[in-house]
């Protein structure tokens, strides 16, 4: 986040350039119509004319001259005298030592949330810059999910800096700049500012790539001068050809940014000559049905280019923006393209959420442009709750700043925008988060697919859902908008909370199980003052915070199980002989705790370990791992055996349900003689007694060639049912050799 440069001077009056600053904002605000407001907005300007007194911009005027010119930016916007009256006071917060209080005091509540919105963070301890830098992305975004007039405000206070950034040291300009080309530019972007983002973009690319810019700026002055006579004629026909068919209408030319230019050559390797669309034509019709019979006029005037026409009125884009694109032959045999929209249209095209100020009318096409500007906003909201972290909430939100959409259809017709590459659950979670939780497979153009299955333009999609679906972490491997991906971040914490806690509840009441006791003491009034020290000695806020912990492997049951004993002993209450001996004499001998039942099922607190695939009858054990909650291992691992060594308090007996619910991996090593067919009659082998191959690879060739291992990851049922394949492989004639097979580090 950047504010405007200033430099200190001795205290003086106002000068005649602030002064005349003020008197060309104040020349423009006539639209407010209200003589109230304007003496509002002249109380906000001598406040911040105060607040600023003596400082002066690197440019060397008075400072206040730079709240002004952001001032007079929202007024071409016709913002409200709130929205002004902020952009004015826009630093005084920040730069002045004023409070927020202070402002609520003179200038209302509403205000001060405007300029409490724009203000950054700096004043607040972070740990490194770049987590106040997105800190005060964070706050800026949710408070203009808030109020949209925040980011207008902000954009305008951007584009003034960036236009007199020449006054700023070099050495600044590329952080500023690459920081306006990724966040601001595509905010302007997403919210249908389309003049704003022209503008930010190429002075970004001037200041970020100097010497590119003055280049290709003096080659399109070159082309705009070589091609002046051929766009006049261009003109000339179109007007006489509207003017035949008795149709009003506005022709203007239109030109490519430099950066659209610069990115377009380096996207697709071009040379400047081989930009054809550059130059191209922006015409104004009375209404809506007159776009399609322009249309037609110009096709029949020059013949059009196979594939380039879009219509973006019929399926608007995410931002509101409503036009019709065609690009024709023109004289000379030269691509020009055609925009043709109302007056409507064009003053959304170009201003887009903040048409609604411009022109407070019922028109649908600025309600439209407001409501699609206001559900993006929304869905910042909804991010928020899931995403308290602000790093992650700013990951999730870039995601949502995309240049380019894919519009799609559910089963009913309503037509839904996406971001590119958006997959099947995101469409799920766009239409609802239950939608989204409860996924179980989608139908594409009334075809089965698979849910990463990425949509085009005009899919119609169709969600099946299940109630005993949930999301699957694989998901957010796929996922694109910054909602679903929140959505499914916020369900898989919330469901690793809720199992973790569970878990660390079974250790420590087997843990006091060690010691004597049956049961947790109960929360009751008795035992509140024990909880409570419980929860000092242990740092944890809530007795859920230190059940998750122990679950997760955090903190060690027994530990907190001695500790929670003294304090029962301190209340009177001892231990019962006979099930401390009876927990004695049953007790693991090299293990603290008693054994946890695992199944396979779902839990995000249980892991098995990729180091020697664990299976149902296998002698295993459990490790209590540093916030990875409990992993399960061979007894024989190396890599617990090595861990039980510096860590033995972590390890906890673990056992086999009678019943594993799912399939387990396992890794063989089949040594196959090299001949024709022989990878096929192995993958048969193993298919047929039942086992899945998740993955097959080749580890090496025995010397002379005749041999070759076959590494594969297969899934079994249990230990019985591996060493059946195993049995099975061995019969095969092409295979001299099958066994199970660990990491070199898990083996013992």
């Amino acid at each position: 986040m950047v504010s405007a440069e200033k430099t200190l001077t001795a205290p003086t009056p106002a000068s005649n350039a602030a002064s005349a600053s003020f008197a060309l904002l104040e020349a423009k605000l006539d639209y407010l119509g209200s003589s109230e407001s304007i003496e509002q907005i002249k109380r906000a300007y001598r406040f911040a004319d105060e607040a600023h007194l003596g400082v002066t911009r690197r440019s060397g005027e008075p400072y206040i001259t730079h709240p002004i010119a952001v001032a007079i930016q929202c007024t071409e916007w016709k913002l409200d005298s709130q929205a002004l009256m902020a952009a004015l006071l826009h630093d005084v917060m920040e730069d002045c030592g004023v409070t927020k209080v202070d402002l609520i005091e003179k200038f209302g509540p509403h205000v001060a949330d405007l300029v409490d919105g724009l203000t950054k963070l700096d004043k607040l301890s972070f740990e490194t810059k770049e987590e106040g830098q997105v800190e005060s992305f964070r706050k800026m975004l949710l408070a203009m999910a808030r109020d949209v007039r925040v980011i207008l405000v902000k954009l305008a206070d951007r584009t003034h800096n960036m236009r007199t950034m020449e006054a700023m040291p070099r050495t600044r300009w590329k952080a500023i700049s690459s920081e306006t080309l990724e966040i601001y530019a595509p905010i302007a972007h997403r919210l249908g500012l389309n003049q704003t983002y022209r503008e930010l973009q190429d002075l970004a690319f001037r200041y970020l790539r100097p010497w590119r810019y003055q280049v290709l700026e003096k080659a399109v002055m070159k082309a705009r001068s070589r091609r002046r006579d051929l766009l006049q004629k261009l003109q000339r026909d179109v007007e006489g050809a509207f003017k035949n068919a008795n149709l009003a209408i506005h022709i203007f030319g239109r030109e490519k940014t430099l950066y659209s230019i610069y990115q377009k050559m380096g996207q697709k390797h071009l040379s400047f000559a081989q930009v054809t669309d550059i130059y191209g034509m922006r015409i104004l019709v009375p209404n809506l049905i007159d776009c399609y019979t322009g249309l037609g006029i110009l096709h029949q005037l020059y013949k059009p280019v196979p594939g380039k026409f879009k219509d973006h009125i019929a399926i608007s884009k995410v931002n509101g923006y409503q036009s019709l694109h065609t690009t024709l032959v023109g004289p000379a045999g030269i691509n020009v393209e055609f925009q043709l929209r109302t007056d409507a249209m064009h003053v959304v095209a170009e201003s887009g959420v903040a048409a609604h100020w411009m022109y407070k009318t019922s028109d649908p096409v600025h309600e439209r442009a407001e409501r699609l500007g206001t559900q993006w906003l929304q869905s910042l909201l909804d991010i928020q709750d899931e995403t308290r972290d602000a790093a992650e909430f700013w990951d999730h939100v870039k995601v949502d700043l995309f240049p380019d959409a894919v519009y799609v259809f559910t089963p009913k017709s309503h037509i839904m925008a996406l971001p590119r590459g958006a997959t099947v659950v995101d469409f799920a979670y766009a239409v609802h988060t239950n939608v989204g939780e409860r996924t179980l497979g989608a139908n594409v153009n009334g075809q089965p697919v698979s849910l990463r299955s990425e949509l085009s333009n005009g899919d119609v999609v169709e969600i099946i859902t299940s109630p005993e679906t949930t999301p699957n972490p694989a998901w957010l491997g796929f996922v694109k908008t910054g909602r679903a991906r929140s959505k499914i971040r916020h369900y898989l914490k919330t469901r690793a909370q809720s199992e973790s806690q569970d878990l660390g509840e079974k250790l420590l009441t087997q843990a006091l199980r060690s010691e004597g006791f049956a049961q947790l003491p109960a929360s009751d009034p008795t035992h509140r003052s024990l909880w409570d020290k419980l929860l000092r000695f242990t740092g944890s806020k809530t007795l859920t915070d230190l059940l998750t912990d122990i679950g997760l492997g955090k903190r060690v049951a027994t530990i907190v199980a001695k500790r929670l004993v003294k304090l029962l002993a301190d209340l009177g209450e001892r231990p019962d002989p006979l099930l401390l001996s009876l927990e004695r004499f049953t007790s693991h001998e090299t293990l603290s705790q008693g054994s946890v039942v695992v199944d396979g099922s779902d839990n995000a607190s249980v892991q098995y370990a990729q180091c020697c695939h664990p299976l149902p009858g296998d002698a295993i054990l459990g490790y209590l791992g540093h916030g990875e909650g409990l992993v399960v291992h061979l007894d024989s691992c190396q890599v617990a055996q090595r861990l039980k060594t510096k860590d033995s308090e972590r390890f906890i007996a673990v056992e086999w349900s009678d019943e594993p619910v799912r399939s387990f991996e396992a890794s063989i090593v089949v040594t196959v003689l090299n001949g024709k067919g022989v990878l096929a009659s192995v993958a048969s082998s193993i298919t047929s007694a039942e086992a899945d191959i998740k993955l097959v690879s080749m580890i090496d060739e025995v010397s002379g060639k005749e041999a070759t291992d076959l590494r594969f990851l297969i899934a079994v049922q249990n230990a019985a049912h591996l060493q059946s394949v195993l049995g099975s492989l061995q019969r095969l004639p092409s295979v001299s050799k099958a066994s199970r097979a660990f990491s070199q580090r898990a083996q013992a």
